[in-house]
């Protein structure tokens, strides 16, 4: 019974922490490389504009795991976007020309050269699968035709 109590202590007590670095009016910073904000929180909702990583924000509303934002350098610029996107610890972008993009954003998921290498001397992993997965592309419009014709369910909208 004391470990119960005090597993339920300890998830209030992280739920608690990261909701308060995603509360109106807080400051957050983009984690990833471009964020579309939208119109809403469904998938479909209409584009309003992009924002690049570490750009500055401010919350203006939270609905579950989707925040609404104002950017810092644009106060006409707001919109929805995923909290898995944002970050409470400032982001300094450093030299972006010595590192790609793709590197910026493993480096935010804690992969790095150094790791990277070491699973490579680690087995036979085919890395070359994966950079043609990671380039396939499917626009919004493609995706959607595909969920209406296959009569599936497409989220909020």
């Amino acid at each position: 019974m004391k470990r119960i109590l005090i597993f339920f202590c300890l998830v209030f007590f992280i739920a608690g922490m990261t909701s308060a670095q995603v509360s109106r009016g807080g400051t957050l910073y983009v984690a990833v490389k471009t964020v579309t904000l939208k119109s809403s929180t469904g998938f479909f909702a209409s584009n309003k504009g992009v924002l690049n990583y570490s750009d500055r924000v401010t919350v203006l509303q939270v609905s579950g795991k989707f925040v609404e934002v104002r950017s810092a350098e644009n106060s006409s610029l707001t919109g929805w976007t995923a909290s898995a996107n944002l970050s409470a610890k400032q982001i300094v972008s450093g030299n972006t020309a010595s590192v790609s993009a793709r590197e910026t954003a493993l480096a935010g998921k804690g992969f790095n050269q150094e790791v990277e290498d070491i699973y490579k001397t680690q087995g036979n992993l085919n890395y070359a699968d994966v950079d043609r997965t990671e380039a396939v592309m499917v626009s919004e419009a493609d995706l959607k035709r595909f969920l209406e014709e296959g009569h599936l369910f497409m989220g909020d909208n």
